[in-house]
Formats: structure tokens, sequence, C-alpha cells
């Protein structure tokens, strides 16, 4: 029995562990800065056109408070109608725009998915070269309290990809 958990012990220890700086490496990537800059001014572009939509109807709405003493009910109901309508279009192309499965996140998707791709690729060639069992990100994982700057391997992944 203590032979058995000897061996384990010793297995245990002989695992190889690193680590990785997700955040460091997609910094030193000029694509990923590329992509991010396209990511900002695409949605700078969207949110003014939501923003746009937005401002028109609530003109519409001042507009109909102006107006309203002087309309008959047939009219209240239709510029209340058009009001709302244009609300509607509103939420409607905010939430194509940014919505879960929306254009920025399918943009967002395609532009650093194969950024994400190439580098998981390099730590895996790595990690079978090297013979890592583990490697872990201590961007986000909080739960690494301290780790030896010896098992980074954030350079090397910059050096495999030819940054």
């Amino acid at each position: 029995m203590i032979a058995l958990m000897a061996t384990m012990a010793i297995a245990a220890n002989a695992q190889k562990y690193a680590l990785i700086d997700m955040e460091y490496i997609l910094k030193n990537i000029p694509a990923y800065e590329r992509a991010n800059e396209q990511l900002t001014q695409v949605s700078k572009r969207w949110q003014a056109e939501v923003e746009a939509l937005n401002t028109e109807a609530a003109t519409m709405y001042k507009n109909y408070q102006n107006e309203v003493v002087f309309l008959s009910q047939e009219q209240k109901k239709a510029k209340q109608d058009a009001i709302m309508q244009k609300e509607k279009e509103a939420a409607d192309l905010k939430k194509k725009y940014f919505g879960p499965e929306g254009e920025l996140f399918k943009k967002r998707e395609s532009l650093m998915s194969p950024i994400q791709d190439e580098i998981y690729t390099a730590v895996k060639e790595i990690s079978e070269t090297r013979g890592y069992q583990l490697v872990l990100d201590r961007a986000s994982d909080s739960g690494i309290i301290f780790a030896s700057p010896k098992i980074d391997i954030s350079n090397e992944v910059l050096q495999k990809l030819g940054y």
C-alpha cells in the first residue's frame, strides 16, 4: 500500500504545468489590435444609427405633446402609433446589432476566432513538444494567487506565432 501511494505521489509530481497570459499575448499581436479597432468603429457607427432613431422618436413625441390639444382622436392615435413604431424600430435595430446573436457578436467572432485559433494551435504544439499536461491562462483565472515566471510560456507562444 505504501509503495502504491509513493508511486502515485511521484507520478503527481512528474506532471508538468505551464502558464500563459492571454492579455499579454493578445496585446502583442497587431492583428488583434486592428480587429479591436474595427469592432470599435463598427460599434460606434451602429450605435449612432440606433441613437438617431431614438432621437427621431423623441422629437416625434415632443411634437405630439405640443399638438395634442389640436388633434382629433384619430390623429392622436395615428401619431401615437407612429411614435411607438419608431421606438420599436430603434429597439429592433439595437437588438439586431447588439443582441446576443447580433451583428456585433458575429463580427467579433469572425475577426477574433482566427487569432484565437492560432494561439490555441501554438500553445498545443508547445505543450506537446515540452510535455505539458496542463496550461492555464493567468489572465482569466482568478484562482491563481502566485505562479513562478519560470513556467510562463507567453513569450514562447508569441515567438511561435512570429511576433
